[in-house]
């Protein structure tokens, strides 16, 4: 697997949404409420990650669809319904908990960006890639700085990969990042300022 569609198989793995939403939504938690808020955070991460990644892995290993990825419109349309359903339920969990303002109304974005998605998706093969890396590097910049703004560099990364491995095309990446970290943007004008 070498060469430039192995290093762009790596970075399609290495960054890919369940990774960055892991990372997101636990340190969204730390920031809203140290402790306690890092805990909401993984319980946030088990509802927008593990599952739907559970979920996807289970229909690659049943013939649902072909690759992690999922590719084709009809079963991207599945995969999205489901996400829908486990970020609405971990929203509701959170919520009933008590977890942290923040945290819980940035699911509620997420839960709204993920709506969007599906509904470009019926039309454009929007890349839910880099809508999740670079919604996950605006927001986090918002919170922590500038110095967060680095992170464009990996979501960068992942947008050459997906274009390398033929997965989108350029516009799609582009489509992708700019919804996502505009998401992000409204979620904290929204919960922050």
């Amino acid at each position: 697997m070498g060469g430039r569609q192995g290093w762009a198989r790596r970075c399609t793995y290495w960054l890919e949404p369940k990774n960055w939403l892991i990372v997101t939504v636990v340190v969204i938690g730390w920031y809203a409420d140290g402790w306690a808020g890092l805990g909401w955070g993984l319980l946030a991460a088990l509802f927008t990650a593990v599952l739907p990644t559970l979920f996807i892995s289970y229909g690659v290993r049943h013939g649902r669809w072909s690759d992690r990825n999922v590719a084709a419109r009809r079963p991207r349309l599945v995969v999205l319904a489901f996400i829908t359903a486990s970020v609405a339920a971990g929203l509701a969990v959170l919520a009933a908990g008590g977890a942290p303002r923040l945290l819980t109304g940035y699911l509620a974005f997420m839960l709204a960006s993920v709506a969007v998605l599906a509904l470009v998706t019926v039309v454009w093969k929007i890349s839910i890639h880099c809508a999740v890396a670079s919604g996950s590097v605006a927001i986090l910049a918002l919170l922590y700085g500038p110095l967060v703004l680095a992170g464009f560099a990996l979501a960068a990364l992942l947008g050459w990969s997906r274009v390398v491995l033929e997965d989108h095309t350029v516009a799609q990446v582009v489509g992708g990042s700019v919804l996502g970290a505009a998401a992000a943007v409204l979620a904290y004008v929204a919960l922050v300022l």
